[in-house]
């Protein structure tokens, strides 16, 4: 990868040279991608197809440590970045133009414990794929209508779902959540542990950090067989 240009977080161009890439490239587990790199054009896409935005860098984080070196390089840089879950905002706030975007949809990691009911989450994870992990051991999570959506996203705007009435929000069933600040810190983040972040991380807004895992109390339930109902032909009359 050669020098390329770089917006940075007032909008001005500047130029990161081709050794200064190569430092964060080697510091990275994930991929470093640029316009032109194999892969670029696939990871700069999101679920909203009307989203045609084009970043300087793209850093396909492997884990935590990742996050934190992106954070680290963008800090002591200025530039702009953006940071991208699943990728199902619709705005498409995922995604910057001429910015960093450091990409965590790759991060799929799942742990359940059944005995305690907690689940703990990377930000890649989908509702769909932890849904499939919960109901091997009977339990469900609260957040997600759209099996597609992403597990951060959702969480961190609320997180309406199927159990929603009986059981609340994706984040009233938060019980923690690990943190990359802007200064590049890890922080494990609760209600006992940094509470005023906890609270704001809780819906409260945005940029309040990268979260890199989500701690949720997760619920029993029990699988229902559905189908549709369809009456017989014979009491169906046709339209005139």
């Amino acid at each position: 990868m050669s020098g390329i240009q770089v917006v940075t977080n007032t909008r001005e161009n500047v130029t990161l040279a081709a050794a200064t890439i190569a430092q964060l490239k080697s510091a990275l587990r994930g991929e470093l991608l640029g316009a032109g790199d194999e892969g670029y054009e696939a990871a700069r896409k999101i679920h909203n197809a009307m989203i045609d935005k084009r970043p300087a860098i793209i850093a396909r984080c492997a884990g935590t440590s990742d996050v934190i070196e992106c954070v680290r390089f963008v800090r002591d840089r200025r530039l702009l970045m953006s940071v991208r879950g699943a990728g199902h905002n619709v705005a498409g706030s995922a995604i910057c133009d001429g910015g960093l975007v450091v990409d965590l949809s790759r991060m799929k990691g799942i742990r359940i414990d059944p005995a305690s009911h907690t689940a703990r989450v990377e930000p890649g994870v989908t509702w769909g794929e932890l849904n499939h992990d919960l109901q091997l051991f009977g339990l469900a999570a609260t957040g997600g209508f759209v099996s597609t959506t992403g597990v951060a996203g959702l969480t961190l705007g609320g997180g309406l779902g199927w159990l929603v009435r009986k059981h609340g929000l994706a984040l009233d069933n938060l019980l923690s959540v690990d943190v990359v600040t802007a200064n590049g810190e890890l922080l494990t983040v609760s209600a006992a542990e940094y509470p005023d972040l906890f609270w704001g991380l809780r819906g409260a807004g945005s940029n309040f950090g990268v979260t890199t895992s989500f701690e949720f109390r997760v619920l029993p339930a029990r699988m229902l067989p559905a189908a549709p109902l369809i009456p017989p032909t014979a009491h169906v009359q046709a339209a005139p």
